[in-house]
């Protein structure tokens, strides 16, 4: 075997060129692999992060339609409900009273509500498409965010509808360049607000973007900006996250009760936990990483393919050298062995030649990533290079198995009369 491996090295090297065009498939599918699974690994820790940022003992309570109602009251045509991310229905029933239930629960540490909407904000000729969301001042002791600059809205202002607002990095950055933000006013919809406070970069998985984003008191979105009296969204904080499904539970009671619901496919609500959102994301995640998977396998099975070519073509120039050796005494098993031992070989330089380059490229995703303002993490799983090595070396086996048996199955005087 020693011998055989000896050999398929100088053949390699005496054909650099076609050594180079050979591994060249297998270096683009392995690298496509470390690297869909090096960017999967990265984008699980942004994930996680996000989730963290509200925090890990959080859970939602969101509005919905529901499922067997098909009109409970269309927002009229302009209306600030018609805003909420693109919806025709509005749902009316969620309340203040239903946060202050809620609260009452033993395992909830905190609550708050949002009111959300759509409008222009703009400043000195400026404008500026945005989401706003009201938000009572409870969100600050929750939220894992920190200002750049500035200060958060009080409970006075709360209370007061004052039109004081919270602004996005990328907003405060379009709306004022290299301007000083604080203290100015800006314009949302019809009303002047004050800006108070900048919001450090968040990044966003997808969707509208907190960083181009406002946060106003909730008071102020429901009476002055959206003339409603009801909430959309609801963030409730536990003491204890292992009883976060028992106490969704009981939220769901709370809300089937104060809005007369007896029959639960007719809820008008949705309570999510962080854990299911964790899972909503893995499932839509190892989708799509199993489908770039299959794609970078095409590449793989292409450099198979050439590899096996390529063999072939060795088998044929070297057919008298074949002839020679088995007249010499080697036995079939040998010359299989030597060829075999060829096709993994450049399979395997082929593995770690792709790992390096895939490797790079995730770090230069990376540094993409970290200058975009997303808190990712470069890394190679280690389950990553063990199939690239474990998936080149099968294909080296796989494709390199009939060539190599086509050569031991050669007889020597026919072998020692080609030309």
């Amino acid at each position: 075997m020693f011998k055989a491996f000896q050999q398929s090295l100088k053949v390699l090297k005496a054909n650099p060129v076609r050594t180079v065009l050979t591994t060249l498939g297998i270096v683009i599918g392995i690298a496509t692999v470390i690297l869909v699974l090096s960017a999967g690994a990265g984008f699980r820790g942004f994930i996680d992060a996000q989730i963290a940022s509200w925090g890990s003992d959080t859970l939602f309570v969101e509005t919905r339609v529901p499922p067997t109602t098909k009109n409970l009251g269309k927002a009229s045509a302009g209306s600030a409900d018609s805003s909420r991310a693109g919806s025709t229905i509005a749902i009316t029933s969620f309340k203040t009273r239903d946060l202050e239930n809620i609260k009452q629960i033993n395992n909830v540490k905190n609550v708050y509500g949002m009111a959300i909407g759509l409008g222009v904000a703009s400043y000195k000729g400026t404008e500026k498409s945005v989401i706003y969301y009201g938000a009572g001042v409870e969100r600050f002791t929750m939220d894992k965010h920190d200002l750049k600059e500035g200060r958060f809205y009080t409970q006075i202002e709360e209370a007061g509808a004052s039109q004081v607002v919270i602004l996005g990095s990328n907003l405060a950055n379009d709306l004022f360049l290299q301007d000083e933000a604080l203290g100015k006013l800006i314009r949302v919809g019809n009303l002047n607000f004050q800006v108070i406070g900048v919001y450090k970069s968040q990044g966003a998985v997808g969707g509208p973007s907190a960083d181009d984003s406002l946060y106003m008191p909730l008071k102020t979105a429901q009476k002055k900006m959206l003339g409603i009296d009801y909430i959309t969204v609801g963030v409730v904080q536990l003491n204890d996250t292992n009883l976060s499904e028992v106490t969704a539970e009981s939220i769901k009671q709370i809300m089937r009760q104060n809005h007369n619901i007896t029959d639960p496919n007719k809820d008008d609500f949705t309570v999510t936990t962080q854990a299911q959102i964790l899972d909503t994301f893995n499932v839509i995640f190892n989708g799509i990483t199993i489908l770039l998977i299959c794609i970078a396998a095409i590449s793989l099975v292409v450099g198979g393919v050439g590899i096996m070519n390529i063999m072939y073509v060795v088998v044929t120039e070297r057919t008298s050298e074949i002839g020679l050796k088995k007249a010499l005494g080697a036995k079939n098993k040998d010359i299989l062995n030597e060829f075999l031992i060829e096709s993994v070989v450049v399979t395997i330089i082929g593995g770690i030649l792709g790992i390096i380059v895939g490797a790079f490229l995730s770090w230069i995703l990376y540094l993409i990533a970290i200058s975009s303002g997303l808190e990712w993490v470069f890394t190679v799983p280690l389950y990553a290079i063990i199939i690239g090595v474990g998936v080149s070396g099968t294909i080296g086996i796989s494709f390199g198995v009939l060539p190599a048996r086509s050569a031991a199955k050669l007889e020597a005087i026919e072998a020692l009369r080609y030309e």
